[in-house]
Parts: structure tokens; sequence; C-alpha cells
């Protein structure tokens, strides 16, 4: 995972309204099985009790597992989310299918009213417009390369890849190689000129494109035309091996 401390991220947590909404309900969880529990048998209190303790062991292992797997905190918390709300219906289904009923209307009223907030901290990236790219692509005294994520924070991967070219900024960015990110969702319009498709179906978001001197000279996802877009998951390490970032910044130290 990310090497930024998960603490100050977490504290912001507690004023946005996707993560309140989410803990709200789930703490609603405790309130009704406290209720409930006069006046549910022995019987069927103690089986619900080994389906709670079932439940809570399988969420401890995933959640063990995407935490060494995942590179950023907002996919950890994203598929954290989604694994809690999964066994909460399961539990909740065991106690009434009226309870788990209600508990898959709020949170599909939680998907539509909010979103997962995407990483805010640029590090060494510029946050462009498509006319501020162009005009630092053409002039000739701004960095030679140019690698700039398009990307649209209505989208969950977009979301989940958000702090990528702030930690990639801070590490290769030099005086011959510059990050920035545009955001599509504000500048649709863009996304032709650039050959990006904002289709979901596409899988063309976030597409990360270098510049040369002003010249695409490589793309990732790559874009077969005849078909769509190749989706694999996208990570750190996959985008420095694509881009060469690497030997682009031993080049630029050695003077190459």
């Amino acid at each position: 995972m990310g090497t930024n401390h998960p603490l100050p991220w977490l504290n912001l947590m507690v004023a946005e309204p996707f993560y309140l909404f989410h803990f709200l309900t789930f703490f609603s969880y405790f309130i009704v099985r406290s209720s409930a529990t006069q006046a549910l048998s022995s019987q069927f209190s103690d089986r619900l009790l080994h389906r709670e303790i079932q439940a809570i062991l399988a969420f401890l292992v995933l959640t063990v597992v995407k935490l060494v797997k995942e590179e950023t905190w907002e996919a950890f918390i994203a598929d954290t989310l989604f694994f809690a709300k999964g066994f909460l219906m399961a539990v909740a289904l065991i106690m009434d299918y009226h309870l788990a009923l209600c508990y898959m209307v709020g949170f599909l009223v939680i998907f539509v009213l909010t979103q997962q907030p995407a990483y805010h901290e640029l590090g060494n990236a510029s946050q462009l417009t498509p006319l501020q790219l162009e005009t630092l692509l053409t002039e000739g005294n701004t960095s030679r390369f140019w690698l700039v994520e398009f990307r649209a924070l209505c989208s969950s991967r977009c979301i989940r890849t958000s702090r990528f070219m702030s930690d990639l900024s801070i590490t290769y960015s030099n005086k011959n190689f510059s990050f920035g990110t545009v955001d599509l969702g504000h500048f649709p319009n863009a996304a032709e000129k650039f050959g990006i498709s904002l289709g979901v179906s596409m899988g063309q978001l976030p597409t990360y494109i270098l510049f040369d001197n002003a010249v695409e000279v490589s793309r990732f996802p790559e874009v077969d035309y005849e078909a769509k877009a190749s989706t694999p998951t996208i990570r750190k390490n996959l985008l420095c091996r694509h881009f060469e970032l690497d030997r682009r910044l031993i080049d630029y130290v050695s003077g190459r």
C-alpha cells in the first residue's frame, strides 16, 4: 500500500458524507441487535451469534489480505466497505429479511447521494485544464516530457488510483519530466481530442499519456481501436515499467 501515513487522511473521513453515512448504517446494526435480543429465543440468539462470529472472522481475513495487496488507502477502504456490506446483509438476512431489505435500500441511497472522495494531494503534479495543458506542451521553455493522467472523479477506478500521480511525481519529477492531471469530468469535450472514451464499458479511465515535446509517444491503457481498451489492473510499478520512469530518471541524473 502507499507509503503515505493514513491517520491525517482518516481524520478527514469523519467530515465526508460518504464515510459518515456508512458508519451510521453499520452502527445501526448494533442498536437493532441490542433491541432484538430480548425478543429472540435463546436458541436463535446462539445461532445468530455463531453466524456473526463467522462473518467477523471472514471479514478480518479478507481485510488483512486487501491491506497487503492494495497499493492505496482509497482502494483498501473501497474494498473493505464492499465486504462489510456483504457480511452485514448476510447477517441481517438471518435475523429478518425485512431488515436486510432496509439495509439494501440504505446502501443504495448512499450510493446515489454520496461518492467516495479522491486523494487530494498533488505532490509535484499540476492540476490542469485542457487549455493549460496545450499551452504547456507547446511552450518551448517547459519540460520536454509530460506524463498526464486523464481521469474523471465520478469513476470509482479513478478514485482508487487517485494518489498514483502524486506519489510518482514526488519520486520522478525533474526539470526534464513533469506530471499533470486533467479531470475530464469537468472538461468532457476534451476527451475526444485526446482519443479517450468516457464510456464505463470502454475501460479508458483513467488514461495516462506521455508527451515528448508535445507529441504523444505512449499511453496506458493501450487502445485497440477495433475493440475496446484493455483494462489491466493499474499499479504504480506497472506505470513505472510502461513509461520507463526509472530509466528516464537515470538518464536525467547522468546528463544524457
